[in-house]
């Protein structure tokens, strides 16, 4: 999902809301993929825990209720991911987003019922740790060699090679496409329709 722009004003609005400073685009960008907890220590380093408390409480105010911004599918990838589960692939989704952000955007875009299991930061650590993506291999029985993980942020890449997955990244989301050739993902992609390509 294109959910940028959203995330992006949420995290702005919280951060005014909390009395800090607001950071701009390409900072608010550059967190997407960590947990909210992750992203308030790279944004305001040396920060309490009050503060990110009262940072993430503003944030999910936002996300989940206040900011009207629409995160659509981007373009080919419902189809993608219909042809995948009618291939009887395994498909799981690893998150920065908390649990009922990831439910919230499940339920908008009608996915859930095309997902094996999915990961939100409430049920790991954050990337790039392996946390997330162990705790999938794990629970579906899928050896980390067989496994591929797509990607949009050098957290979602990082991660993956911290957990010895092969990943593809796709460069029409969050993370600058500097950023993700700097990490050992098989390849970089620019669209779904690329991306179909390559896995189908």
């Amino acid at each position: 999902m294109n959910s940028i722009d959203k995330i992006v004003h949420s995290l702005q609005a919280a951060a005014k809301a909390s009395d800090l400073a607001i950071p701009d685009e390409n900072a608010s960008k550059g967190i997407i993929g960590a947990s909210l907890t992750e992203a308030a220590k790279i944004l305001y380093p040396g920060i309490e825990e009050v503060k990110i408390e009262q940072l993430i409480k503003h944030y999910k105010q936002q996300y989940l209720t206040i900011n009207a911004t629409p995160s659509p599918l981007y373009q080919d990838a419902m189809q993608l991911l219909v042809k995948l589960h009618a291939k009887d692939k395994l498909l799981a989704v690893a998150t920065g987003k908390g649990r009922q952000g990831l439910e919230r955007v499940l339920a908008v875009s009608d996915t859930k019922h095309l997902f094996h299991l999915t990961k939100s930061s409430d049920d790991a650590k954050s990337k790039p740790h392996p946390d997330m993506l162990e705790q999938i291999l794990q629970e579906l029985e899928v050896k980390a060699e067989d496994a591929l993980m797509i990607g949009d942020s050098r957290y979602d890449l990082k991660m993956a090679e911290h957990a010895g997955v092969d990943s593809i990244g796709i460069s029409h989301g969050a993370g600058c496409l500097t950023s993700l050739n700097a990490c050992k993902s098989r390849i970089i992609v620019h669209s779904i329709k690329e991306l179909s390509k390559l896995i189908l």
